[in-house]
């Protein structure tokens, strides 16, 4: 009798470990934009998220939505999603975690142009065809494009929509592909996407970073990039700079496998 009593109890407490709700998390990531996420899960930031996720014993989901204007507003502070793994670390809207890594825009060229040494002030840019990664109006364009604006470079310059043509794999990357064809002679790229995309390259490209980091002592090339969360969820927030400190090494490594150029702060 005693054995039998014992074996209902066990199954008991089985059964009442089984109702404890499991933990889950959801990321808001775009599916359509390699190198930093996509459907598939093959991009860093959703290695990342993953990371995230098995640290703090969660399933991960996902609430996919294109990243284009409204993409905050419409995930994290909707409350859809508890975080997004790749955000501007200074951005005001959301909470933000430690930086994670640091990159910068990078001149991106043919190697077989030997464009080398190239700099915001570099007389050879006022005859190149270039190519600039474009928001929209000049309120929101992206640092580059200002830069060259201000020192009168804008006949010779291509624009390159940063959301791009969404029916096709990875949009923003067009604006490297367009060098690798040879429609423009150097383009400036963010980073990660610079990396990423010229490492998979067909035609050998060379890439360098933007200087002077910091254009007119306004426009930086340079940005912290931090995981955001939902204002006042300051438990998640203090998990994740815990986890991004202490998988630090690991972090660098992902970053390392997809080739994203990182930099110290302050140029």
């Amino acid at each position: 009798m005693r054995k039998l009593l014992a074996i209902i109890a066990a199954a008991v407490l089985l059964g009442s470990c089984n109702l404890i709700p499991e933990r889950k998390l959801t990321a808001c990531a775009d599916p359509n934009n390699l190198p930093f996420s996509n459907k598939a899960g093959q991009g860093f930031e959703n290695k990342l998220a993953e990371m995230i996720a098995s640290d703090l014993h969660a399933k991960l989901d996902y609430v996919w939505w294109a990243q284009r204007r409204g993409y905050v507003r419409n995930t994290l502070n909707e409350r859809k999603c508890d975080f997004w793994p790749g955000i501007g670390s200074n951005v005001e809207m959301v909470a933000t975690s430690r930086p994670y890594y640091r990159s910068t825009y990078m001149f991106v060229s043919r190697a077989s142009e030997k464009l080398n040494g190239l700099t915001l002030d570099d007389p050879r840019l006022k005859t190149l065809k270039i190519g600039v990664q474009m928001v929209g109006n000049d309120a929101t364009n992206t640092p580059p494009a200002h830069a060259l604006s201000s020192r009168g470079i804008i006949g010779n310059v291509r624009g390159y929509m940063l959301y791009g043509d969404y029916s096709k794999p990875n949009p923003p990357a067009e604006i490297v592909r367009a060098v690798e064809r040879g429609d423009v002679d150097v383009a400036l790229v963010w980073g990660p996407l610079a990396g990423y995309f010229a490492a998979r390259s067909p035609v050998p490209l060379r890439l360098e970073p933007v200087t002077p980091w910091m254009a007119d002592m306004q426009w930086p090339m340079q940005f912290d990039i931090s995981v955001g969360v939902q204002n006042g969820n300051e438990k998640l927030l203090k998990d994740i700079d815990q986890i991004l400190t202490r998988r630090a090494g690991d972090i660098r490594k992902l970053l390392a496998a997809y080739h994203v150029p990182v930099v110290q702060g302050g140029g």
